[in-house]
């Protein structure tokens, strides 16, 4: 025991064996660390696969919803285009004064031809007296009461008429 070369031995032994110990700690724990990261890199998996299933199928209801919201729009577009095809203000403005000429013509039947471009003047004349004032929103809150049957001249004469009596 007196021999350097024992010492050295007994000190490089030791030193050596104090390395094997922490060398195989090191494997046990890096093993277990390896379990564990294998385990949670599974279980990391499953959810990852849970998830991706909940996505898909709230993608096939967004993608269902969708193509219900597609059909809808093309109904509402035909709709609409069925709708543009009936007739405008101006038919309906031009029918409001063919009205109103056929009332005035009834009652001055006699010469048909002038009575008529009369009438039909004096309903422009009046349609378009309507258009502006109190008669405008008399005729949109109720159509049929914003047209009179006698014509503006003939409401003169009536007036005029009376004061002479």
């Amino acid at each position: 025991m007196q021999n350097p070369f024992v010492w050295g031995l007994l000190l490089g032994l030791l030193i050596a064996g104090f390395l094997w110990k922490s060398g195989f700690t090191a494997r046990r724990h890096a093993t277990a660390q390896m379990r564990r990261v294998q385990g949670e890199l599974r279980e990391l998996q499953g959810h990852l696969n849970t998830q991706l299933k909940i996505n898909a199928s709230g993608n096939e209801v967004l993608h269902t919803e969708l193509e219900s919201l597609r059909r809808q729009n093309e109904n509402l577009r035909v709709n609409l285009a069925a709708l543009q095809q009936k007739p405008g203000r101006a038919e309906q403005r031009l029918l409001q004064i063919h009205e109103t000429a056929i009332r005035a013509l009834r009652e001055q039947a006699p010469g048909f031809a002038a009575a008529w471009e009369k009438a039909f003047r004096q309903a422009e004349i009046e349609l378009a007296a309507t258009d502006s004032g109190l008669k405008k929103l008399i005729r949109r809150v109720i159509p049929g009461l914003g047209h009179s049957t006698a014509s503006p001249t003939q409401s003169s004469i009536v007036v005029t008429g009376e004061q002479d009596q």
